[in-house]
């Protein structure tokens, strides 16, 4: 399709013009006062609060960022790095030698608080959808797993969760917002299950690259212009300016939004057609 090879490549030029912008510089003005975690700790953040976004102890968020943490919120737990200095005797001489020890400490989610807003990448996305009940039952259709409209507690407009089988959308939401999470976390589906998925060993960067990526080629092929959230999700989840998990990738985003769109439009004449 030379439309989702168009689309694609808007993608692109768009997500890197986001890396210039003075908000880029803002926000990460903001993230440098976040601390970085280990992998290891990452996937014990994953663990305990798969929908965390930004995370920092209980003082960082009070002196740091003029938030409170929220009365009953339970800690993430991770681990600290402690490092030690001994003194060793090698043939006669003296050597210092460091070593490292850890213990369990507490963290909390941006969710988990209240108080001064943080600044952000990525707003909303308002308006409606021509059609909104048809494609919203496509989408339901062609989606792996079913799709549930709950309240989500924290930050996040959706998830999709693999131990459960399920999608989750956040109830409420405006519609062009629900559609383009709809397709995003439909594209976590397929690519991202732990046991069928063709992109299932990638790491959390491109997992969300690629899912956005599905999502604004889709919704741009529909007709609804996700620009201003995608561009600055991608931006945000990528590691630099060549935004490399972006361009490793267009062959996966192509192809998977070839089939959404393809199945949409099958289960849409159906549902137009009912």
């Amino acid at each position: 399709m030379k439309n989702i090879e168009e689309i694609t490549q808007k993608l692109e030029e768009g997500v890197k013009a986001v890396f210039e912008s003075e908000k880029y510089k803002t926000y990460l003005t903001v993230m440098s006062k976040f601390y970085n975690y280990s992998f290891n700790n990452c996937l014990l953040i994953a663990m305990q609060m798969p929908d965390a976004s930004l995370v920092a102890g209980y003082k960082a968020w009070q002196t740091k960022f003029n938030r409170q943490v929220k009365k009953g919120e339970k800690a993430i737990r991770i681990l600290a790095p402690i490092p030690h200095k001994v003194t060793k005797v090698v043939d006669g001489e003296e050597h210092e030698v460091q070593y490292m020890t850890f213990r369990a400490t507490s963290v909390f989610d941006i969710s988990q608080t209240e108080g001064e807003e943080i600044e952000t990448l990525c707003r909303q996305l308002t308006g409606t959808v021509d059609d909104y009940e048809a494609l919203e039952k496509a989408l339901k259709e062609v989606s792996p797993v079913e799709v549930f409209f709950e309240d989500i507690e924290g930050e996040a407009n959706g998830y999709y969760s693999f131990p459960e089988n399920r999608i989750v959308v956040q109830r409420d939401m405006s519609q062009m917002q629900t559609i383009k999470t709809m397709v995003h976390e439909i594209a976590h589906s397929i690519l991202h299950n732990r046991e069928t998925g063709k992109e299932k060993e990638a790491d959390r960067r491109t997992r969300e690259v690629q899912a956005e990526s599905v999502a604004y080629t889709v919704c741009q092929h529909l007709g609804l212009d996700t620009s201003d959230y995608s561009f600055e999700y991608v931006a945000g989840w990528s590691d630099d300016k060549e935004v490399k998990e972006l361009q490793a990738s267009m062959e996966v985003i192509r192809k998977t939004s070839k089939e959404i769109i393809e199945q949409i439009a099958d289960m849409r004449k159906e549902v137009l057609a009912a």
